[in-house]
């Protein structure tokens, strides 16, 4: 069997691939002022490893590196960083699992829907968004964007994501 640390390197390269690759794959939905990332239903395995935060951290950089620019893949990932910290920490420190539950989503959502509309403005230029061209209506909307579409994987696909690595992690010890 692997030894602690190999065990959490394996981890963390697997989720940052397959957070890299979801990404790639569905990147017609996963960038620009109207995205629903997949890739993000993953921002919920900080409540079962610590691999998952530097994973999601390097998988979303890559992704964000090689098919979108340098500002993203930094602050993006940043984001991404920010995320996962609290979503281990949520899921760690709260001990009511229907509320712990409720909760562990929420800061992929928030994280995304404040540095995103960033990251689009000043990263790729985009002024303009359902006919605004003022920044602070632009901001204000693709922030409302960004979360309907991260609220939407996170909450819709997260939590029975969550549900059955739970069952699964406890009888295959994946974990």
């Amino acid at each position: 069997m692997f030894r602690p640390k190999t065990r959490f390197y394996v981890q963390a390269a697997i989720i940052a691939a397959l957070y890299a690759l979801l990404t790639f794959m569905l990147w017609e939905f996963s960038s620009l002022a109207i995205q629903v990332r997949l890739s993000e239903i993953m921002c919920i395995l900080p409540a079962f490893t610590a691999a998952a935060i530097p994973g999601l951290t390097f998988g979303c950089a890559f992704a964000n590196l090689i098919a979108g620019n340098v500002i993203d893949a930094v602050f993006g990932s940043f984001a991404t960083l920010v995320a996962a910290i609290l979503t281990y920490y949520i899921a760690k420190h709260i001990q009511n699992k229907r509320l712990a539950l409720l909760f562990m989503p929420l800061p992929a959502v928030l994280c995304n829907a404040l540095a995103v509309p960033l990251i689009l403005y000043y990263g790729y230029g985009m002024h303009s968004f359902l006919g605004a061209t003022h920044a602070l209506p632009v901001l204000a909307l693709y922030a409302l964007s960004v979360c309907i579409g991260q609220a939407i994987v996170c909450y819709g696909g997260g939590i029975p994501l969550y549900g059955a690595l739970d069952k699964i992690s406890k009888k295959y010890k994946i974990f």
